[in-house]
Formats: C-alpha cells, sequence, structure tokens
C-alpha cells in the first residue's frame, strides 16, 4: 500500500521526530511512504485569520502536489481536518478536490480505519493524560465526545491502551481545549494561556507523567507553560509513544 507523508511546518520545523515516528510506523506495518518533497502548507494558518484568498493558492499547491498518491496521511487533525472539511469551502468543487478530501486520513484514524491494527507492541511504563485536541474530536470523530449521548470511543487510546505496562489517568475533562486555537494563542494571548493552565492541572491533579495527543501543535502550547511553570510533566505526540521512542530527558 503506498501512502503519501504530509507533514506539517511546525513538525517540520520544531518536531521532526514527529514525522520520523509517522514514517516508522506506517512501514512497520506495511506500508510504502513517499514523502513528495514540494510539500508546503495546508493553508490553516491564513485560513484562521480569515485571509481565504491568500489560503487558495496553497490549497491549490496541496492538490497538484498529493492528488496522484492512493492515501494521504498526516500526524495532525488539524491540519488533516483543514483538508477534509474547509478545503470546500476555499476551492470550487472538482473531482480532485472531491478526491484528495476523501483520502486524507489523520494517523491514528488511518491505522485504525484503514491498516485495522488492533494492537501496537511495546512498552511504555508511564502514567499517561491523553489530550483530545479539538479538530480530531469534533471534526474527524477520532473520539466521542462528552456531550454527546453515544458510545465511547477514541482511536488513540485504543492503539496506545495496547502498550504493555502504559496507565491511563482519567481527567475530569476529558475534552476540553487546550486553549491553543493557532493564531487565537496570538490574539487572545491570556486566555490562551488561561485555558492551558486549566488544561494541565487536570493532567496534575490525577498523576499524568506523560501528556500526549494526535496535535504537536496542541502540545507546543502546553510544553511552553509547563517549561515556564517547571511542572513535573513531559510531552510526547501519540506517534512517538506508539514508535517506541524514548520519553524526552
Amino acid at each position: 500500500m503506498q501512502v503519501a507523508l504530509f507533514i506539517p511546518c511546525y513538525i517540520d520545523q520544531l518536531y521532526p521526530q514527529v514525522g520520523i515516528a509517522t514514517l516508522q510506523l506506517l512501514e512497520q506495518y506495511g506500508c510504502e511512504v513517499v514523502y513528495p518533497p514540494q510539500q508546503t502548507c495546508c493553508g490553516q494558518p491564513m485560513a484562521n485569520t480569515g485571509c481565504v484568498d491568500d489560503a487558495k493558492p496553497v490549497a491549490e499547491h496541496f492538490l497538484r502536489t498529493f492528488a496522484d498518491y492512493p492515501y494521504i496521511v498526516c500526524p495532525s487533525g488539524s491540519c488533516t481536518a483543514m483538508i477534509r472539511q474547509h478545503y470546500e469551502g476555499i476551492l470550487p468543487p472538482s473531482p480532485r478536490l472531491q478526491a484528495v478530501t476523501t483520502k486524507t486520513y489523520e494517523l491514528c484514524e488511518f491505522l485504525v480505519d484503514v491498516l485495522e491494527v488492533d494492537g501496537v507492541a511495546g512498552r511504555f511504563p508511564y502514567r499517561v493524560g491523553l489530550h483530545n485536541s479539538c479538530h480530531g474530536l469534533r471534526e474527524l470523530r477520532l473520539g466521542s465526545c462528552t456531550e454527546r449521548v453515544m458510545p465511547a470511543f477514541n482511536k488513540a487510546r485504543q492503539l496506545l491502551e495496547t502498550l504493555q505496562d502504559i496507565t491511563f489517568v482519567e481527567l475530569d475533562r476529558q475534552d476540553e481545549c487546550c486553549g491553543f486555537g493557532g493564531t487565537f494563542a496570538v490574539g487572545e494571548v491570556d486566555v490562551s494561556v488561561t485555558m492551558g493552565k486549566d488544561r494541565l492541572a487536570d493532567h496534575q491533579r490525577h498523576g499524568a507523567e506523560i501528556v500526549t495527543a494526535t496535535d504537536m501543535s496542541c502540545l507546543m502550547h502546553l510544553y511552553g507553560i509547563i517549561s515556564r511553570q517547571r511542572l513535573p510533566l513531559k510531552v510526547m505526540h501519540v506517534a512517538e509513544i506508539l514508535a517506541g521512542h524514548q520519553v524526552p530527558a
């Protein structure tokens, strides 16, 4: 199975180990992974700030870059949601647009729904708090939301809980936002930081050692607060844990 790997800008520039972990996981399960070198951004930063005209050529470039691949996999719920849910509001309808939005998957979603991975080998002897990122939760439905009456499920947790010796901490507010919100964290700094502090306090109350998520952007925001407050917490992307990477020092 051939898979085109789309790596978000902030992972490419700041957290390359997450891209490497994603590659390792996909290859572990038999995928032929291709990295189109001409890829850039999905256009989400521009769209989030209302600059739709600026996002349009970026989205068009994404379509040209990835249209010919059977699957597109991204280790980010927010970037995947941008492509799947919001390109149709930026670009005119076309068969290519329909094809690309249909075959673009977030990493955990792809492992569970397409590759049907039912267990991951490895050991992770830590107390883990799982942060459910908003885009993945409410736009991609990677997990169930507490405000909806429905059977509970979570695709990231489904994979993580097959690791030996992992312990999940059960949060008071399991799907609360971290406060990052992309450019929201720049325009509404005080609100964003307060939300992040509240999110981390929930993890600390329940004894988490590691905070994980499907979006490194959320973890980047939370780690900024952790480092400034010198909190005894570490952050790891779900892909890093599943690929067996070491806990950061």
